[in-house]
């Protein structure tokens, strides 16, 4: 018996660590931690990836993936990613093709060398849903709107704090990118108002990449940016701009009332940019077999006739592998495959209408501060339109300029133009962006990214 309890002491010993370490560090045992993604490469950080149901009884859940900071994450903020659509997946996009750890390559994931994980602990959300792994009883009919979207995201975050508690009250910002000028104000919005009532979110920031804010402004600096950039003829844009206004183009084309005079310069502009020029990126070659696009439904159907680079169609291929969705503890329900935009979600299109500048304007009257920022390659939602709608806001909150329009550097080299408004109104461009900036310039984009968080100017000189 004697000899039998000195040999059992060891092991005991051993399970008692065991049990204090997970104890400690109680995301070593998560349900939801990633042992390895397919083909990935080693790294030293933590990631994981599961569902939030969004009612007990399970029959709505969002999908997310959550990838910690590369080094000392207890000590890094917790950011919040968010694509837009409405109906892409920040998880095909936002960390698999933009700024993520990790882009597909064939049977391997390549390693992102500026992913922003590297300045703070990322969390992407597959919102609203119906789209990509995210799920409800009611797929593939999907109906949602704004509010409905905003008040998921919300619950979201409620149910994610639940499972990573470490993270509960963790400085916390918001960013994204196109329809995301809608999704993460009215997020922000709706989590000030249930900070009133209970402190949950230690919202610190919200930054808008090539954001929607206000249909008709963003929409109708088209015109002039593919004249200027020389996608479209002198007398293509005297008719693109007194035959067309966008402020009601939505209605109008649900009713069918769209003038046919405008019809034809849509088909007009559509024939002299090329299918063969990305929208979302004037300047970068086209992968000609790809048939995707990021955001499919605020660009007007007889203007959008992109061709997206080839990533996506390697994003897709990966993540359809049974082995890779085993991985990510996903799975697929009420549709046959993962697709970067839901073609099937059934979303309130006159909610596009509905500007959120004015709810931008009410979170910096609350001291959040907010950068809006704009690859400057992209046609879709063009720097001219943002630039517009953020020096108006700021002169309608009484912002004098803290930073005049000036130059920004990454490295030796100009990074974009920036310029600030009370210290809290920030607007940049990003140089030879697209419309994802990340992808397009992940160095530059990564300068702002850390910048923002650390709430210091853009680097002035190199």
């Amino acid at each position: 018996m004697d000899s039998l309890t000195w040999k059992t002491i060891p092991m005991v010993s051993v399970v008692f660590q065991l049990c204090f370490l997970l104890k400690a560090h109680p995301s070593l045992s998560h349900p939801d931690k990633i042992i390895q993604l397919p083909g990935q490469p080693q790294v030293g950080f933590q990631q994981f990836s599961g569902y939030v149901s969004l009612d007990d009884k399970k029959q709505r859940a969002l999908f997310y993936y959550f990838v910690e900071a590369e080094s000392d994450p207890a000590s890094k903020p917790l950011v919040l990613w968010l694509n837009g659509g409405p109906g892409c997946s920040s998880l095909g996009v936002g960390a698999f093709s933009e700024n993520g750890p990790f882009r597909p390559n064939g049977e391997f994931l390549l390693r992102n060398e500026y992913s922003w994980n590297r300045e703070a602990n990322m969390l992407y959300l597959e919102t609203p849903v119906g789209v990509g792994f995210s799920f409800s009883s009611d797929t593939p009919n999907v109906t949602v709107d704004d509010k409905i979207t905003a008040r998921d995201n919300l619950a979201f975050l409620q149910r994610w704090f639940l499972k990573f508690p470490q993270y509960k009250h963790r400085d916390l910002f918001i960013t994204g990118e196109s329809y995301a000028g809608h999704y993460v104000p009215q997020l922000a919005e709706l989590m000030i108002q249930f900070n009133k009532k209970e402190k949950l979110f230690n919202l610190k920031g919200i930054a808008l990449g090539n954001p929607l804010l206000e249909f008709a402004t963003d929409f109708n600096s088209r015109a002039e940016y593919f004249w200027s950039h020389g996608l479209i003829s002198d007398s293509t844009y005297r008719l693109f701009t007194s035959a067309c206004n966008y402020s009601r183009y939505v209605s109008e084309y649900y009713r069918d009332s769209v003038s046919s005079v405008c019809s034809r310069v849509m088909a007009q502009v559509s024939r002299e940019t090329s299918k063969f020029v990305d929208k979302y990126d004037v300047t970068l070659d086209v992968c000609l077999s790809s048939v995707l696009s990021q955001s499919k439904v605020i660009s007007p159907q007889q203007v959008a006739e992109t061709i997206d680079v080839c990533i996506d169609d390697k994003t897709v291929n990966y993540l359809n592998r049974k082995d890779v969705q085993t991985a990510l503890h996903a799975r697929l329900v009420g549709v046959r495959s993962w697709t970067v935009c839901n073609d099937i979600l059934d979303y309130e299109l006159l909610n596009l209408e509905i500007p959120t500048v004015s709810i931008v304007g009410s979170l910096i009257k609350a001291g959040i501060p907010v950068l809006v920022y704009s690859g400057d390659q992209d046609s879709v939602i063009p720097l001219t339109g943002s630039r517009t709608l953020v020096h108006k806001l700021a002169m309608e909150l009484g912002l004098n300029t803290t930073v005049p329009y000036r130059v920004w550097f990454e490295g030796k080299q100009v990074g974009g133009w920036t310029r600030v408004y009370g210290n809290i109104l920030s607007f940049a461009t990003i140089r030879g962006a697209s419309h994802e900036a990340p992808f397009s310039q992940p160095e530059r984009s990564l300068v702002l990214f850390k910048s923002f968080l650390e709430a210091r100017p853009l680097p002035e000189f190199f």
